[in-house]
């Protein structure tokens, strides 16, 4: 899996976010910015990055994934 397909996978499930992915060989770099993470704590944060994940994740496409996810407020 590519990361730019990762990035519109996040896009499309979460759409009010600014998000950037990097990397490639199942490993992934996710660096997201959204007002839905305000008030989450980073496993909450992480959590809602997974549910979009997670088939990926399962079906060995995606191997590992960092993230830095930030509230807007945070910036």
């Amino acid at each position: 899996m590519e990361a730019k397909a990762i990035q519109e996978l996040l896009l499309d499930e979460l759409p009010n976010i600014d998000v950037e992915v990097q990397g490639e060989g199942g490993k992934y770099l996710v660096i997201a910015s959204g007002a839905l993470f305000e008030g989450l704590n980073a496993v909450k944060r992480q959590q809602t990055i997974y549910k979009v994940l997670n088939e990926h994740i399962a079906s060995g496409a995606i191997h590992a994934v960092t993230m830095r996810l930030s509230a807007p407020s945070e910036l």
